[in-house]
């Protein structure tokens, strides 16, 4: 791990003007530009607002913000977890030429998807003072929250990206597990109220992404103080995947460039 962090520190630079070079490249011809990243979730909010809580009459208080933080949250997670299957090969013309240590390809990736969910998070401020919600301390927790959330993320994407490179048929394995996990997440219902019990416990603890974002809502909008033993457990579980992560991409990344 002490050769990590050299890595990180030596590279967190490169990662963060390539970052800026995805960022500016996305917008580029576009005439709506940046903006697109705040109307995309938002329509997305709109959309889902409308089916789940008009016609399928999603009670939950607040209801267009409970979903824009679900939709937030997963967005951050899906975006680079479903695109770390193929980032090595995506970046072959870097990888065969200089010598990058592979987990900056997640880092970089993590920054561009990292400063959209910053300016939907804007959105959500906005959202609450339009919709009048309590403030109270507890909405600090939304940050150790999504630290362990970025912590998760990394981790596993550096794991599928790993055996991405020698596993072809892992992207279209990971799509349908995302697409499941999306659905069991609880992104626009409340897991804990529309699935019966026990079974709603397990959904909404074992499920990672489902426990954070739950006590992201629950901190944000309801004010309570998240379930420690729960954050506890699943900084763990984070910290875990990501140093099985590490060490695979440094035990074989001078093979990747073989493979591809």
């Amino acid at each position: 791990m002490k050769r990590f962090f050299i890595d990180f520190q030596k590279y967190f630079k490169y990662s963060i003007y390539s970052a800026r070079s995805a960022l500016n490249a996305e917008v580029a011809g576009s005439y709506l530009n940046w903006l697109w990243w705040i109307f995309n979730p938002i329509c997305m909010m709109l959309i889902y607002t409308f089916i789940f809580g008009f016609v399928f009459g999603g009670s939950e208080k607040f209801f267009p913000i409970y979903i824009f933080i679900g939709l937030t949250l997963w967005d951050y997670f899906n975006r680079t977890v479903s695109t770390s299957v193929r980032l090595v090969k995506n970046n072959k013309a870097i990888v065969t030429k200089v010598y990058l240590p592979k987990f900056v390809l997640v880092e970089t990736k993590m920054m561009v998807n990292f400063f959209k969910m910053l300016i939907s998070f804007v959105v959500i401020v906005g959202m609450m003072v339009v919709w009048r919600v309590p403030v109270s301390l507890n909405v600090l927790w939304i940050f150790p929250i999504l630290a362990i959330l970025s912590l998760l993320i990394f981790g596993l994407s550096c794991v599928i990206m790993h055996f991405g490179v020698f596993v072809d048929d892992l992207d279209n394995i990971i799509k349908i597990l995302l697409r499941f996990v999306f659905y069991a997440t609880g992104i626009f219902y409340a897991i804990d109220t529309r699935i019966p019990a026990p079974y709603n416990h397990y959904m909404l603890r074992l499920n990672p992404l489902a426990c954070l974002i739950d006590e992201a809502r629950k901190a944000l909008i309801y004010q309570t103080t998240p379930n420690l033993k729960w954050l506890g457990i699943w900084l763990a579980v984070s910290l875990i995947i990501c140093a099985f992560g590490i060490h695979k991409i440094y035990k074989f990344e001078n093979s990747y460039a073989k493979v591809i």
